[in-house]
């Protein structure tokens, strides 16, 4: 063999190991948390609206939801409804934590977004954005269907 064809035998081996290395980069990269059914409950006359989801972390260590925010609205803050026996509050909150290989809802009752001043109309049938930032780094831009009272029922 030719010192030509063994140095381009050693480079075409060399490029094929470096695209499988990068190949599997990418897929170790791949996101930990994912987002589903997410919407917005609307209210009228520029009231708060809420922002619900199930986050689902794929990882196989828990992840922290650590912040929120929204091009759409002024203000985005994660908050729990807490009862005291006969009565509920909202307390806000710092962080939520989804277990690994696992998730948890943000539904009502429980964990929401509170989502204030609205920075344009919103309606039901928009769709609003969401930024969910991870403690693992992670941030996520993520759509949520903005639905009316009536249709959360």
């Amino acid at each position: 063999m030719s010192i030509k064809i063994k140095t381009f035998a050693a480079l075409s081996c060399a490029l094929a190991l470096s695209f499988g290395a990068a190949s599997t980069a990418q897929a170790a990269g791949a996101n930990a948390i994912s987002v589903k059914d997410a919407w917005v409950r609307w209210l009228p006359n520029n009231l708060p609206a809420a922002g619900y989801a199930t986050l689902v972390n794929a990882s196989d260590k828990p992840v922290d939801l650590v912040d929120i925010s929204s091009n759409d609205y002024g203000d985005a803050m994660l908050h729990q409804t807490v009862s005291n026996g006969s009565s509920q509050k909202m307390v806000m909150v710092d962080k939520l934590t989804v277990p690994a290989h696992g998730q948890v809802a943000i539904a009502p009752g429980g964990y929401h977004v509170m989502l204030e001043d609205a920075k344009h109309k919103v309606a039901p049938g928009d769709t609003v954005h969401l930024t969910l930032k991870f403690s693992d780094g992670e941030t996520l831009d993520t759509p949520f269907a903005v639905k009316s009272p009536a249709q959360t029922k």
